[in-house]
């Protein structure tokens, strides 16, 4: 044990000597890695990141909540005239779940109006997207306020004129000013502000960007619009989340069957309706994020394999310099694994070297990314970082390989003559 860790500090302080004695040609040589290093690593780094953040927003949405639409996520929507003859979802369909679907925990309907703007004062906000929902919509969205509340059972009853809204739009329309009580003007029509929905951020995917809402209450959303128009793309939606212990394809199947006898399809009619979850976007994310994988692997692949190259050109000219030295060390008794686990010890630590340098530059890449984008952070992993310490380990022995064994197959008496 005692000689392998003095072979590691020998060939650790052969490897500086020569990156010291030859600085530019262990530059140019080692560059190859850094960069190959960086391309890889830099790839799965922005693709962690990226997938993070795309997950972290659909998991705030429920992965046990099904969406009721007229148009599929996930089926090839080449014959939309198959899914324009197909009514709107209803605010009867969400009745009939809500009384009948006894595996559901929670159900909401909400439907868009469109955009509008607010105004207050000589302040306004434009195109924010107005909802008409129902009294279970802030508990299923889990939504949080940044000042006021979601409105009251009477409120929603009785369809106030009160609505909630999203927290860039507030802040467009009052600045500083204390929103809550005040009245603000959507086409002509006085609403009493009540809530502001606390900002939700930039994000890559945003399935609803709360920011820039108006909420309203169903029952008001009839009395200012057409809500029985059959949109041709459809505006309405209906959420539904399972009961604890009840599984997403056991509600879907008793929803499909209540919905059918409601809409009074027969046995071998299609569905005229949609049942959407967020597996579709999550599946379809996981196949496009291995693309962007592999991708990064070809780039700095080839990166990579220059890199190898030219720390294996390093190694070769390194046996040679010392091939004297060889000759001493096996006429004093210096075993061939010996010579083989010195160059090669020396060839891992400088590609090890090269990496470090690659990762250090993708650390200042995602932090220089992350201050320019609010739309998600970059970061580089441990895993990332293990992995490409790793390969610069393999590249390392790969590169050194045959130096070494050249080395070691050295005669010594002809090895001391040169």
């Amino acid at each position: 044990m005692g000689i392998v860790l003095r072979i590691i500090y020998e060939s650790v302080v052969q490897a500086l000597g020569q990156l010291n004695a030859n600085r530019l040609r262990s530059f140019l040589s080692l560059l190859g890695i850094t960069i190959g290093i960086f391309c890889i690593i830099g790839v799965f780094s922005a693709v962690d990141s990226l997938e993070d953040n795309v997950r972290g927003s659909l998991s705030k949405l429920g992965d046990d909540v099904i969406y009721i639409q007229k148009i599929s996520w996930s089926e090839n929507p080449d014959n939309w005239f198959k899914y324009l003859r197909r009514p709107n979802v209803n605010y009867q369909d969400y009745e009939v779940v809500k009384e009948k679907v006894r595996s559901a925990q929670l159900s909401t309907f909400y439907v868009g109006i469109g955009r509008r703007t607010v105004k207050y004062l000589k302040s306004s906000a434009d195109r924010a997207y107005m909802l008409g929902v129902t009294t279970e919509f802030s508990d299923m969205f889990k939504l949080n306020y940044e000042q006021g509340r979601f409105f009251s059972p009477n409120e929603y009853h009785y369809g106030a004129n009160k609505c909630v809204l999203g927290f860039k739009v507030a802040e467009a329309v009052f600045g500083s000013l204390d929103p809550i009580g005040k009245s603000v003007k959507i086409n002509g029509r006085k609403y009493e502000v009540i809530g502001v929905i606390e900002k939700s951020g930039e994000s890559i995917i945003n399935v609803m960007n709360f920011d820039e809402v108006i909420l309203v209450s169903y029952e008001l959303a009839r009395k200012i619009a057409n809500l029985k128009s059959n949109n041709l793309f459809g505006d309405a939606t209906l959420c539904i989340k399972a009961a604890e212990g009840v599984s997403l394809e056991q509600m879907k199947d008793e929803v499909t069957g209540k919905l059918r006898s409601h809409r009074r399809l027969k046995p071998k009619q299609d569905d005229n309706f949609s049942m959407n979850q967020l597996s579709i976007i999550s599946n379809f994310l996981s196949g496009f994020f291995n693309v962007l994988n592999i991708l990064g692997i070809f780039i700095g692949g080839f990166a990579i394999l220059v890199g190898m190259f030219s720390v294996a050109n390093i190694m070769f000219v390194s046996v040679k310099e010392r091939t004297r030295l060889i000759g001493i060390k096996k006429a004093l008794g210096a075993k061939r694994y010996i010579i083989l686990l010195e160059f090669l010890i020396e060839s891992v630590i400088l590609c090890i070297l090269g990496g470090i340098a690659g990762l250090l530059l993708v650390m200042v890449a995602m932090y220089g990314l992350s201050q320019i984008s609010d739309s998600f952070k970059l970061f580089l992993s441990v895993n990332n970082a293990a992995l490409g310490i790793i390969l610069s380990t393999v590249i390392g022995v790969l590169a050194g390989m045959i130096p070494a064994m050249q080395a070691s197959r050295m005669d010594p008496v002809e090895a001391m003559r040169k």
